[in-house]
């Protein structure tokens, strides 16, 4: 079942999560879905950006699919992670702009993934975004710290990955965990409007420029040969 459907609108590549029922959690499936969206848009030929959504009312991804993980997902468990350091890796070093609207709860693997786009947009009036590892017992691997360290807050980065702490929009943005909030009205439209602005930039200048903002990012990439 696809949990996910790639577009093409006005030069920009857009993703819309389709399964927020079950909350777009992640599971080997979903992820491999993700890479083969990604394989496209990383074909293109021509400057774009990468525009990813939801199209749910109050839930963007709530991380990884743990029933599935615990259950039928155990002898996989190695090769899912690898897999989604990877995707995490290919978005955060793509190069054209990426980015992403929230539109609701953002938790776990779901926000650290968020975390590899470079512009993010989330709902201002309703939604959390959290880091909950550190209560559920499940470390950051070393890709994952590296992620996560893109925030700029340091401070509140403790807070997030020590702590736990689940941020509001209106608290994401202060502390800038994103970079803008909007209505869940406007969310969509302003996303789109700011990644047509976007689409224009050169790929090989911003991708050259986002590669030397994030070193630790290159130098996994290069050891997988990705």
């Amino acid at each position: 079942m696809s949990t996910m459907e790639l577009t093409v609108a006005n030069g920009i590549h857009i993703l819309t999560l389709t399964n927020g029922d079950n909350e777009n959690k992640l599971n080997l499936d979903v992820i491999n879905e993700y890479h083969k969206h990604v394989d496209t848009v990383a074909a293109y030929e021509g400057n774009t950006a990468f525009v990813l959504i939801c199209d749910h009312e109050k839930t963007f991804s709530t991380g990884i699919d743990l029933e599935w993980l615990m259950g039928d997902g155990v002898e996989h468990a190695g090769e899912f992670v690898a897999q989604l350091e990877n995707l995490m890796l290919r978005v955060g070093l793509l190069d054209m702009p990426t980015i992403i609207g929230l539109n609701g709860n953002c938790y776990a693997g779901g926000a650290i993934f968020a975390t590899a786009f470079d512009f993010k947009f989330m709902r201002s009036d309703r939604g959390r975004f959290c880091y909950p590892e550190v209560n559920i017992n499940i470390p950051f691997t070393d890709v994952m710290s590296a992620i996560i360290q893109l925030n700029p807050n340091k401070q509140v980065l403790k807070e997030m990955a020590l702590i736990g702490t689940a941020f509001t929009g209106e608290e994401c943005l202060k502390h800038q965990i994103v970079d803008y909030i909007f209505s869940q009205n406007e969310l969509r439209a302003k996303v789109l409007e700011f990644a047509q602005a976007m689409a224009g930039k050169d790929r090989k200048t911003f991708g050259n420029i986002k590669s030397g903002l994030r070193p630790s990012l290159v130098a996994f990439k290069q050891q997988r040969k990705l």
